[in-house]
């Protein structure tokens, strides 16, 4: 196992030598959204230096970074005469650098002030690249862009990767991340994802790999130590949108019908009537929140393997978040999708456990509930136009 922990300050600038002493490590990283992670450690001076707040952490395994971002708990120490004797333990919390543009909202008009943010407006982008829109949103509200005070230090936009294809956006005061992920998912299902160099952290856009051929896990391959599938019917296989009532002129209400006619036909067909939150399609933004519905309740595939490392095959190095792979089931099933998270264990005695998670685009939480708080904040951040 080759696993080396570092911290560092905001400005990636190593802080000591790497963490030693590590008693456990968990740390999962997951497509379109912030990772994080935990370790435990021996409270000794010279670690109990380095876990200061607005530090960082970087997780290297086999040379290469799989993990970097703040501390979110940077200490959590305990020690007792009984059952911790000694310097006693710290626990670590963080999180990768996703989380710190997780921290922003959309501005209707990024470039000015707070105080002089316009009643009635919003974020338009249209019928764009999404690629174009997702760098566009995150450079003008935490980029190198944005206002001087919403900033992120050492933060910048990675290489354009020219992936996407041509969708658009209406946003208020809603979750950065939110907006960049239906973004994501209507433009062509590409992925976002932050890098660490030597001085900057870079934010970009990628298009996750077709894998089905060379990507396969099976009891017989040897590489899978345990399987639990489940799929579930779908949610929504038609999404019937209407839009809001018109302020102004004798034009009725637009109404929007979006189908995915296999999963009714597999299934049976779900209606789910969705609110708009404009009063036409002119933009796309009706269709688009179909969309979104639809992709967020296809018949959902929940796969949890524990993967065994070969030579052939690793995680991190020969398949990572987004990919599409494909799981043998054990009585011949075959199920090819998304990788949706990468759960990497490690003690110093047992070695490494690696958990994949595949399937739609709510198989890593609870997907009610997500949803609902999701749309929720979506439906706050435009209820002042209504």
């Amino acid at each position: 196992m080759a696993v080396q922990l570092l911290i560092t300050d905001e400005n990636l600038a190593v802080q000591g030598d790497p963490l030693s002493g590590w008693t456990g490590l968990d740390a999962t990283k997951r497509f379109n959204e912030p990772g994080s992670g935990s370790v435990g450690l021996p409270a000794r001076p010279d670690v109990m230096a380095q876990l200061q707040p607005g530090n960082r952490l970087v997780l290297i395994r086999d040379g290469a970074v799989w993990m970097a971002g703040p501390l979110e708990i940077p200490a959590d120490f305990s020690w007792s005469v009984a059952d911790n004797p000694g310097v006693g333990s710290v626990g670590v919390s963080f999180a990768d650098d996703l989380a710190v543009v997780a921290g922003y909202i959309t501005w209707p008009n990024p470039a000015s002030a707070w105080t002089a943010q316009l009643a009635n407006t919003h974020r338009q982008i249209p019928s764009t690249n999404a690629e174009t829109i997702i760098r566009q949103l995150v450079n003008e509200n935490c980029g190198p862009g944005a206002r001087a005070e919403r900033r992120i230090p050492n933060f910048a936009l990675d290489d354009v990767a020219e992936v996407g294809s041509t969708t658009t956006v209406n946003t208020r005061f809603e979750a950065l991340l939110d907006t960049c992920r239906r973004v994501a998912i209507d433009g062509g299902q590409i992925g976002f994802r932050t890098r660490q160099t030597a001085t900057q952290v870079l934010f970009g856009c990628y298009a996750p790999r077709d894998l089905t051929s060379t990507a396969r896990f099976s009891i017989g391959l040897g590489n899978l130590r345990s399987i639990q599938a489940k799929q579930s019917a779908p949610t929504i296989t038609h999404a019937l949108i209407a839009g809001t009532e018109p302020e102004t002129g004798t034009a009725g209400r637009t109404y929007v019908q979006l189908a995915d006619t296999a999963a009714a036909a597999s299934w049976w067909r779900v209606e789910k009537y969705i609110d708009g939150s404009a009063d036409t399609d002119a933009t796309g933004e009706l269709t688009q929140a179909g969309r979104e519905e639809l992709a967020g309740g296809a018949a959902p595939v929940e796969l949890g393997t524990v993967t065994v490392d070969t030579p052939d095959l690793r995680a991190g190095r020969d398949f990572d978040l987004g990919d599409r792979v494909t799981v043998e089931l054990p009585y011949g099933v075959e199920i090819a999708d998304l990788v949706r998270s990468i759960h990497l264990q490690a003690t110093p005695t047992s070695g490494e456990y690696v958990t994949t998670l595949i399937g739609s685009p709510e198989a890593t939480s609870a997907p009610e509930t997500v949803k609902a708080l999701r749309t929720l904040g979506r439906r706050l951040g435009r209820l002042e136009t209504r």
